[in-house]
């Protein structure tokens, strides 16, 4: 629930003389290690704050709304900059789309309201994993849609979704690595569905969004009821993954190619159904 989130009580607001711009932005990951500047490794963020600093004359960073690992795609990121450059805040959009790589995009770019911090604002996030038959995978898939050589029954995928949804201790799909304190989230939505691209071909869409996600948390769902689907696990026995809150009740990691940060909202009221449902 809201009232459990362990958010920082003061965070960094711009200083005197400068403005908070906010930025949504699209990019295909498969180009980058992850959205986070680290190293050498090229990154979504060390691109944009680059550009950004070339453009201001000083060192600029954007601070996300979440990390995405290498090879994950985003339909929707968010991110902030502070400045006191008299820029207009909607045109730093079309500035910096002429000077970023084309694999990312700037959608918008406005000045951000009172208070608002790209991660610590947000109330939730939603991604999408993408999935095709192999026979149907084009020639511009590769890296951005995972194929399987056989599509799950959607019904038991459906089943397994269903158990997903609420608040729950994710351990079982939350990798190693995972720095979390708590392992409890609340999913707000977990579902699958059947769509189709723009050519017509059939995608397998597996959809979730909740307040966050643990390091590697959808893929490891996506993996692991894939698998089980495919040898006809029972959902008594999915559910049973899930309970026993053990990373070896997971059965396998999808790839990144297929995975998407959907959408990031900073609308409470978006979700306050959930909120009303589980009050304690």
């Amino acid at each position: 629930m809201r009232s459990d989130w362990r958010r920082p009580e003061t965070y960094s607001l711009p200083g005197d003389g400068e403005r908070r711009i906010m930025l949504e932005v699209c990019y295909d990951g498969s180009a980058y290690h992850g959205w986070q500047a680290q190293g050498n490794a090229v990154s979504v963020q060390g691109c944009i704050s680059r550009s950004l600093s070339d453009l201001l004359g000083k060192e600029t960073t954007v601070y996300g709304s979440g990390r995405t690992d290498a090879g994950v795609h985003a339909l929707m990121q968010v991110c902030h900059f502070d400045t006191s450059s008299s820029i207009k805040p909607e045109l730093f959009a079309l500035i910096l789309n002429t000077r970023l790589p084309k694999t990312i995009r700037i959608l918008s770019s406005r000045e951000a309201p009172e208070g608002f911090h790209a991660r610590f604002s947000t109330m939730s996030r939603e991604y999408w994993y993408l999935i095709k038959h192999q026979t149907q995978m084009l020639a511009w898939d590769d890296r951005h849609i995972t194929p399987l050589k056989v599509l799950p029954d959607i019904n038991l995928l459906q089943s397994y979704a269903a158990i997903l949804q609420g608040t729950h201790d994710f351990t079982t799909f939350a990798s190693a690595k995972d720095p979390s304190e708590s392992r409890f989230r609340d999913i707000y939505i977990s579902e699958w569905d059947d769509i189709t691209d723009a050519y017509g071909c059939h995608i397998l869409r597996y959809r979730t969004a909740g307040n966050a996600f643990l390091y590697h948390q959808v893929r490891s769902m996506v993996g692991t009821m894939i698998h089980a689907s495919l040898a006809n696990e029972s959902t008594e026995r999915f559910k049973e993954r899930l309970d026993r809150c053990m990373r070896s009740e997971a059965l396998r990691t999808a790839p990144a190619d297929g995975l998407y940060l959907a959408d990031v909202s900073y609308d409470a009221e978006k979700y306050q159904w959930f909120e009303e449902s589980n009050a304690r």
